[in-house]
């Protein structure tokens, strides 16, 4: 087996993706199923990105020429981030994902805070409380919007964003999860279908969304992250199928504002904390926390 970095090439960003989607197969909702993930185009700049701005946190295993694992993680100001770590089913409990976790770990050396979305695969779940995060268990909002549901908004007003607010951006961030995302911004921005921001005496506070699909969502305050995430589901097409992913016990306020939308919570997974607790008025992106 040949453990490698991996390159800033289509081909690399192809053999991750199908890596991942192998390991999350038998995880899907139903069994068999497609996984619940981001879009396979955002995935592919994903790994490419990280690629770029965390080459060291990028690992690739081979045997005989076959990718079989992959490891992507990265830091930002002190934080180190698991954002995927999969290994295909028929080389599993081979040392495979030790080794790779081995080497993304040795690359956050030094951090003092660690994230990562985990899924409800026993294995992962090992391995990821052998490298020291605690494990809280997650649960996602899915469903039709209740239209019914959308009061007046109250006087935080909500507004689009784009590249322009980075300063608002990353100064949220760092008050909730002491580190900003930096350039993962652009990649959002490119790849979501709008960013929604909230800047007020009150406090601020930003929010993605994608389609049906609430992704990153930071404020100073649960009144404005509630206000954030009434406005993303109130903007989901009608048809469409909201989802919510990520939340702990620490977001009941993100768990009302789903309940009284009618969207229906399911426990899916977990997110693992090292050296911090959830952030509160946070929901963070699975692909890049």
């Amino acid at each position: 087996m040949l453990l490698r970095q991996v390159q800033d090439t289509a081909a690399d960003a192809e053999a991750v993706q199908s890596i991942a989607r192998a390991a999350l197969a038998p995880l899907a909702d139903p069994p068999g199923g497609p996984p619940a993930d981001a879009p396979p185009v955002f995935q592919l700049a994903r790994t490419r990105h990280l690629v770029g701005t965390d080459p060291q946190g990028c690992w690739l295993a081979e045997s005989d020429g076959e990718p079989i694992g992959t490891v992507l993680s990265l830091r930002r100001e002190g934080l180190w981030v698991l954002a995927l770590f999969a290994v295909r089913p028929e080389a599993q409990g081979k040392g495979v994902g030790r080794l790779l976790l081995e080497r993304a770990a040795a690359y956050g050396r030094g951090c003092l805070r660690g994230m990562l979305c985990g899924s409800p695969s026993p294995a992962a779940a090992r391995r990821h409380r052998l490298a020291g995060f605690t494990l809280h268990p997650a649960m996602r909002l899915t469903g039709q919007v209740d239209r019914s549901g959308l009061l007046d908004p109250g006087d935080i007003p909500v507004h689009p964003g784009n590249g322009a607010h980075r300063h608002l951006l990353d100064s949220v961030d760092r008050r909730l999860r002491g580190a900003a995302h930096g350039s993962d911004h652009e990649l959002m921005l490119a790849h979501c279908e709008e960013l929604l921001v909230a800047d007020a005496l009150a406090g601020s506070g930003y929010c993605y969304r994608d389609g049906g699909e609430v992704r990153l969502l930071a404020a100073t305050s649960k009144r404005i992250a509630a206000r954030l995430l009434r406005e993303a589901l109130a903007r989901v097409p009608a048809g469409v199928e909201a989802r919510v992913e990520h939340l702990t016990a620490e977001q009941e306020w993100a768990l009302d504002v789903g309940l009284e939308l009618g969207l229906t919570p399911q426990t899916r997974g977990y997110l693992g904390m090292r050296g911090m607790r959830p952030p509160a008025p946070y929901l963070p992106d699975g692909a890049l926390l």
